[in-house]
C-alpha cells in the first residue's frame, strides 16, 4: 500500500496543479421537446465522472429522452460552477452537496441541486497502522485544507472515534479549532493535496477523497483503515447534478438524474469503479430534511 499511496500523492500534484480557469461556450437553454428532435444539453464534469457521462451520452436511453448530450471535461471546479451559474453550461456533475453550499456562500449567482448521484466515501489511509485504534499518542494525520473537505475529514476522524467536535460544528466550513476533545493529542495537519507529497513520509496517516484514492489505484472499501458510512450522517457529502438556480425545474434537465440512475449506468459504474461510487437515488429533499 505504501507504494500505491506514494503514486497517489504524486498524481495529486499533477492533477491539482493543472487546475486553470476555462472558458465555456455559450449554450441555448435546454427545452423539453415532443417533436422528435434531440435537444442539445451540455454537461461539465471532471475526472472519472467525465467517463461516466461520456458513456451516458452513448446510451439509446439518452436519445429516447430527446437529449443530445455533450460532455466537457474541466479541471477547475470553480469554473465549472461559474459556467453553470452563468448559464454557459447547462449542468455539471462533480461535486458534493456540501461543496455546492460552500460555493453559493461565496458567490452571488447561485446554483442548485437537480438530482443526487452517488456517495464516494472518504477514507483514512496508513502505511504504518492497520486500525485507527493503533494510532499512538501524538500520531500525525494529514487532512485536506479546502473548505468542505476539511470539515468532512474532521467529521470522519470523529466517526472513527479519534476526536470529538463541538455540538454546533459546521459540516461545510468547520475547522480543527472546533475540536473539543483529542485524548490521543493527535497532530492534525491541514495540507493542500498538491503539497501532500512533501509531508507523506512525515505523517502516520492521511485522509483522502475517493477521486485521489482511485487515481492512485486504491479502493476505499478495501484499502482504507476506516471510511465513511452511507447514511444520514454523510448525506451532505452525496454528489449531485447541479444547474443554475433558475433552471432546477427544467423538464429536460431533470431527465439527467433519471438517466444517471438507469440500470445500464449502474452496471458501468460497478464494473469500472469497484463499488466505490455508492449509488444514492434520493429526491433532492433528502439533502435538507432533518431525518
Amino acid at each position: 500500500m505504501k507504494k500505491l499511496i506514494s503514486i497517489l500523492l504524486s498524481t495529486s500534484v499533477l492533477t491539482l496543479s493543472a487546475c486553470s480557469k476555462q472558458e465555456a461556450p455559450k449554450t441555448e437553454p435546454a427545452k423539453d421537446t415532443t417533436s422528435g428532435e434531440l435537444t442539445k444539453v451540455t454537461l461539465a464534469s471532471s475526472g472519472s465522472d467525465t467517463d461516466i457521462w461520456n458513456y451516458i451520452a452513448t446510451l439509446p436511453e439518452t436519445k429516447q429522452a430527446g437529449i443530445d448530450l455533450k460532455v466537457q471535461n474541466f479541471t477547475d471546479y470553480v469554473s465549472m460552477n461559474t459556467a453553470v451559474a452563468n448559464k454557459e453550461i447547462d449542468a455539471n456533475a462533480f461535486q458534493s452537496y456540501a461543496y455546492m453550499i460552500a460555493y453559493n456562500t461565496n458567490n452571488k449567482d447561485k446554483i442548485a441541486p437537480l438530482a443526487t448521484t452517488y456517495l464516494e466515501p472518504m477514507g483514512i489511509y496508513s502505511t504504518k497502522y492497520k486500525r485507527v485504534e493503533e494510532f499512538p499518542q501524538g500520531a500525525s494525520i494529514a487532512i485536506p485544507n479546502d473548505a468542505a473537505n476539511e470539515a468532512r475529514a474532521l467529521l470522519l476522524l470523529q466517526s472513527a472515534g479519534l476526536i470529538k467536535l463541538k455540538v454546533d460544528f459546521d459540516p461545510a466550513k468547520g475547522l480543527p479549532s472546533d475540536i473539543i476533545e483529542n485524548t490521543k493529542k493527535l497532530d492534525i495537519k491541514p495540507v493542500q493535496m498538491a503539497t501532500a507529497v512533501r509531508v507523506k513520509s512525515e505523517v502516520d496517516a492521511i485522509v483522502l477523497g475517493n477521486v485521489l484514492a482511485m487515481e492512485g489505484g486504491l479502493n476505499v472499501l478495501k484499502d482504507s483503515i476506516f471510511h465513511e458510512p452511507t447514511d444520514q450522517s454523510t448525506k451532505l457529502n452525496v454528489n449531485i447534478i447541479a444547474v443554475a438556480e433558475s433552471r432546477k425545474d427544467d423538464p429536460t434537465l431533470q431527465k439527467l438524474g433519471t438517466l444517471y440512475h438507469s440500470a445500464a449506468v449502474g452496471k458501468y459504474v460497478q464494473e469500472h469503479f469497484g463499488g466505490t461510487k455508492v449509488d444514492v437515488n434520493k429526491p433532492v429533499s433528502y439533502l435538507t430534511e432533518s431525518k
